[in-house]
């Protein structure tokens, strides 16, 4: 594994900053809303975050997403 491959997947999270993300979680709920920060763990902080799935949706405010709960992230606002 180079540098460089090493480095995407905070290249990817750096670039959705203060944009809209979705992240699907563990549960099999999603989050979306705008990517405000993140640490060298990958822990993410989201604000104007709603969670929802097939049956609900809730509007969270912001929210602190630790990373063994993150199956995805999707830059941008569709699945």
């Amino acid at each position: 594994m180079t540098f460089m491959d090493e480095h995407k997947p905070f290249d990817m999270i750096h670039k959705s900053l203060n944009k809209t993300v979705v992240i699907a979680l563990k549960d099999g709920r999603f989050l979306k809303g705008r990517l405000i920060g993140y640490d060298t763990e990958l822990n993410l902080s989201m604000d104007n975050a709603e969670i929802f799935n097939d049956e609900m949706k809730k509007k969270l405010g912001v929210v602190v997403i630790r990373k063994n709960n993150v199956i995805s992230f999707t830059p941008g606002d569709t699945l």
